[in-house]
């Protein structure tokens, strides 16, 4: 399904951002689009198609810097715990916006600081809540990547996204 963008709309939203979409080539303009994405993610349900497609471009621009100019290899081994905090600072959520989401506050609690592990459901109200993938909530259980490990970890994100 293909979602209908508002070239006007769209456009205008770029002239609020204060952005011009193309590759990103400095930290200043890596910290402009960081600050994009994050101005877009605090929107959450208010979200408009043109919201949605600046982010996701955003987004993909911000992953493409960081791939040839930060060491990502240290977030590639994060447990999902550490990525779930991450995406809460970025996103200025607070232990008491979890509430309900993935359950009672010692639950968000023991989630976040890394006591217990996000199962398959609460990945999903994560991925739901923070209009991402549950995969990235659940991905990091697999061991380093192996030939014997690689399937079970493909798997495991195939299943909890579904």
């Amino acid at each position: 399904m293909t979602t209908t963008i508002d070239k006007k709309k769209y456009l205008e939203l770029l002239d609020t951002a204060d952005i011009i979409p193309k590759t990103i080539e400095t930290e200043d303009e890596y910290d402009r689009f960081l600050a994009v994405a994050q101005m877009l993610m605090h929107k959450r349900s208010d979200r408009t198609p043109e919201d949605i497609a600046l982010l996701m471009l955003v987004v993909k621009l911000i992953e493409d810097y960081e791939l040839i100019h930060h060491n990502l290899d240290d977030w590639e081994k994060s447990t999902p715990n550490e990525l779930l905090r991450h995406i809460m600072t970025a996103s200025g959520t607070r232990n008491v916006d979890l509430i309900g989401i993935i359950g009672s506050s010692g639950v968000v609690s023991e989630v976040v600081n890394g006591k217990r592990t996000i199962s398959r459901e609460q990945a999903k109200s994560l991925g739901k809540f923070f209009k991402l993938s549950p995969a990235l909530f659940i991905r990091s259980r697999c061991s380093p990547p192996s030939p014997s490990s690689a399937e079970s970890c493909r798997w495991e994100t195939r299943k909890a996204s579904g």
